[in-house]
């Protein structure tokens, strides 16, 4: 899944002499919320100095829309009835400035960012790494995983499947009895059922054929539940 467009680098690129340095610092990097409830977001800035604070929000394949901009008094919002929902939570002796939004809908799910808009000889405007924000009615661990084999001349292509899971978070990786493993490896993209809404995935690792009594594990991450599964086993012969 990825986003279309980099505020962070864009701001660099047209704003001449923007320091990396001074970008923001947002946290959490992700966080996954029930319908009904309120997500915190976090703004750390690493320098003190007179500012004007943007929040902006993003969706897939979509530019930024900024939510609101404040000077250090009352926010001002894009859209006057975000302010039922968004409050702002500032601590400036801290430098810290965040964004609660309440009574969470899926329609809130997306990419924040808070931008951090100075005025230094010129206008400087540096967005944060952002928070990416997934709210849903549900969190369903995978159905199914399973791990299919094709044995080629010299080599073995194993392909880790893991299937009908909810939301479309999840971390895969492949390792050895000592490692984690990164060269050979291909992780695809999630894609959707046209039926459900449910998520699938898949990770390819290829070995030499004479690697073919070695025991590879293909490990996931999804919300609460983590499984290994390993090459040593019963496999499906994947027809390639």
């Amino acid at each position: 899944m990825g986003w279309s467009f980099s505020p962070h680098a864009i701001s660099l690129l047209s704003l001449p002499g923007a320091d990396m340095q001074s970008a923001p610092v947002q946290s959490p990097e992700l966080q996954k919320q029930m319908i009904g409830t309120s997500a915190s977001l976090s703004c750390r800035l690493k320098e003190k100095s007179e500012i004007y604070l943007h929040w902006y929000k993003q969706l897939p394949g979509e530019r930024p829309k900024r939510i609101l901009y404040q000077t250090g008094g009352t926010p001002v919002f894009d859209d006057s009835s975000d302010r039922n929902r968004f409050e702002v939570r500032n601590d400036p002796t801290q430098s810290v400035y965040g964004l609660t939004i309440n009574s969470l809908t899926v329609r809130d799910s997306g990419v924040y960012y808070c931008a951090l808009f100075t005025v230094i000889g010129y206008y400087n405007k540096v967005f944060g790494s952002g928070t990416k924000l997934v709210v849903s009615g549900k969190f369903s661990p995978p159905a199914n995983s399973e791990i299919l084999q094709k044995k080629h001349e010299n080599q073995i292509t194993y392909v880790c499947l893991i299937e009908k899971f909810y939301p479309d978070i999840i971390r895969v990786t492949w390792n050895d009895d000592e490692k984690e493993i990164t060269d050979q490896v291909v992780k695809g993209d999630t894609w959707q059922s046209t039926k459900e809404d449910d998520y699938s995935i898949a990770s390819w690792l290829t070995v030499p054929a004479e690697n073919e009594d070695k025991k590879y594990y293909c490990k996931y991450e999804h919300e609460e539940k983590k499984d290994s599964l390993s090459t040593q086993g019963i496999f499906h012969m994947l027809k390639i």
